[in-house]
């Protein structure tokens, strides 16, 4: 046992490695429905080495055109849209999920200068309320309606000044002036440690810093908190993309060797060697199918967490949180229902690579009955 699991193991480092590229067109390339659920194990086909090959290449353009309708930015979406419109079909969607192929060369030109600045700016946007930010808001705006060197000028310095007018402005106005309790203080102090994203526990780490004043707290419920909590949730969908994009293409080439070594079978010379063979290699897609199944699993509960106690935030806002809690409403209220959604698009994932394990252990089974 320990002999086959090493085996199996094996084959998935090479196709790892890069070697096994090779996708298989499904019977519903044109964009139609496959007859079986993600998640499902299906009725043996005449070929079940053909039919599992055929539930993986669609799962693949499936997973692609998920990419392309998400929240991504925009290269990848873009790429992804160009992938799924090609003549070359499948093989397209394959290369696309390949180490250095159309996946990665959108995620490159994420790094790019200009890139990075809009991303800034449109996070900015979504993140600074008018009623806490009116200068800050205003000022990415015109950098988002403007050139990429206005948008250069605002990472640079803009955004900076515009921060500067805001909070000057909020501590002439005593009559809008807030003042932080000890129970604010307290509140932010637990995030530091107990807030499920990175990003959020930095924010609130930096509002507490040695020095910081009422202002800086204030500022935390006013953009600090909702900036942090979008770029948790932004790192969550890369890391799930990235995640998915090598699984699926782990995926093909595992399959496309499984289904080789069976085919071999019928006229290999030494049968019962080229059956070992053709067991260890669907048992090496069942493992892959396997950690994937269980990884998502995990990435699941991770965003059950996030969605919970964004709706626990909302709660508090919504309740007698007070004048600091105000300007956090409506982000708690849209992180709860973009983690929830993330929670149900894991969990259907996981299906997905649930019954491809299940499959590829019935190939397996099938061969050595």
């Amino acid at each position: 046992m320990h002999h086959t699991t090493r085996a199996a193991r094996a084959v998935v480092a090479a196709a790892l490695a890069g070697g096994l590229l090779a996708g298989a067109a499904p019977a519903w390339a044109d964009g139609g429905t496959p007859e079986t659920a993600p998640g499902t194990v299906a009725t043996p086909a005449a070929d079940p080495a053909a039919d599992i090959a055929a539930e993986a290449a669609a799962e693949a353009r499936a997973r692609v055109e998920r990419l392309a309708k998400s929240a991504l930015p925009a290269e990848i979406r873009t790429s992804a849209w160009n992938a799924l419109r090609s003549t070359r079909g499948d093989a397209a969607v394959t290369d696309w999920l390949a180490p250095g192929g159309g996946y990665d060369a959108a995620k490159q030109r994420l790094r790019d200068a200009r890139s990075r600045n809009r991303a800034f700016c449109e996070r900015v946007v979504r993140t600074h309320p008018v009623s806490f930010s009116p200068e800050v808001r205003a000022a990415a705006e015109r950098a988002l309606k403007g050139s990429d060197a206005d948008r250069a000028a605002f990472v640079k310095t803009g955004y900076a000044a515009a921060e500067l007018r805001d909070r000057s402005a909020r501590d002439a106005d005593a009559q809008h002036r807030v003042e932080v309790a000890a129970k604010e203080r307290a509140f932010v102090l637990a995030l530091v440690t107990e807030a499920p994203g990175e990003h959020v526990r930095t924010a609130a780490q930096w509002a507490l810093r040695p020095g910081a004043t009422d202002a800086d707290v204030a500022e935390f419920f006013g953009y600090g908190w909702a900036n942090g909590a979008m770029l948790d949730l932004e790192a969550h969908r890369l890391g799930a993309a990235d995640a998915e994009v090598r699984r699926h293409h782990v995926l093909t080439g595992l399959v496309d060797r499984a289904a080789a070594v069976e085919r071999a079978l019928e006229s290999a010379p030494d049968k019962e060697q080229a059956r070992t063979d053709a067991v260890l290699a669907w048992r090496a897609v069942a493992e892959h199918a396997d950690a994937a199944h269980l990884a998502l699993l995990a990435q699941q509960e991770s965003a059950r967490v996030q969605a919970e106690s964004w709706r626990s935030v909302m709660a508090l806002a919504e309740g007698d949180g007070g004048e600091l809690w105000k300007h956090i409403t409506a982000p708690a209220r849209a992180r709860a229902a973009e983690w929830e959604q993330e929670r149900v698009q894991a969990g259907e994932t996981a299906l997905f690579w649930q019954g491809m394990a299940a499959r590829a252990r019935a190939s397996a089974t099938r061969l050595t009955g």
